[in-house]
């Protein structure tokens, strides 16, 4: 664990999570249904595999599908889309994701201190069905994805904050992507390195493990 400071206690009143990479990891139950949808059509030729999806975690839902199928029309890659993402949430809602070590024991004792909120680019539903397999569901008091209006994370971001009434939030996340959406929503990052992506500064801490939370906040 890293810190540009000594001590991040008592500097926020909230705690707003990224999804994938940093809660859970779904990306090998998320290729079993994109590949059981890409076995419904006749048009998608190569495999969807688990370094496919993680290639695309933390994009926002319409672009995972422009970057994984250029060369596709539009039309079919629409439709292709929507099986994806029925097929993703029957798998998910079936079999969840592996959720990160010490994530209930961390969320819990973060929720005796702040307010946790969880935001994602992923469709609607999804953040439902993380939280149907969350042993600590309830500590999480909002949530905001791309699915729900369309906008860019960090404008969900904002949302949180000023439909909550948020103060002093952090964003933890684990791309840059996560890392730019946070500073444009005027809200400090905190980088999860454990997940998927990487970064060349601009966060507030880096952290190796869900627990490491516990002892820098």
């Amino acid at each position: 664990m890293q810190a540009d400071s000594n001590s991040l206690k008592n500097t926020f009143d909230s705690i707003i999570f990224d999804l994938d990479g940093t809660l859970w990891d779904s990306t090998g139950n998320v290729a079993l249904a994109w590949e059981e949808a890409r076995k419904k059509v006749d048009y998608v030729e190569d495999a969807i595999t688990v370094e496919r999806v993680k290639s695309i975690t933390g994009m926002a839902y319409d672009v995972i599908f422009e970057v994984l199928l250029p060369d596709l029309e539009t039309s079919k890659r629409d439709h292709f889309k929507a099986i994806c993402a029925q097929s993703e949430i029957d798998m998910l809602d079936s079999k969840g994701g592996d959720l990160y070590p010490g994530l209930a024991e961390t969320i819990k004792y973060l929720a005796g201190k702040y307010k946790l909120y969880i935001v994602s680019n992923c469709q609607s539903g999804y953040i439902e069905t993380f939280l149907s397999h969350c042993p600590v569901a309830e500590y999480f008091s909002g949530h905001q994805c791309y699915g729900t209006k369309g906008q860019p994370k960090a404008e969900n971001i904002k949302d949180i904050v000023s439909d909550h009434q948020l103060k002093a939030s952090v964003y933890v996340g684990d791309t840059k992507g996560d890392r730019d959406s946070a500073a444009k929503a005027g809200v400090p990052f905190i980088f999860a390195d454990y997940g998927f992506g990487r970064i060349d500064g601009g966060a507030v801490a880096t952290i190796g493990s869900l627990g490491d939370l516990m002892e820098l906040l």
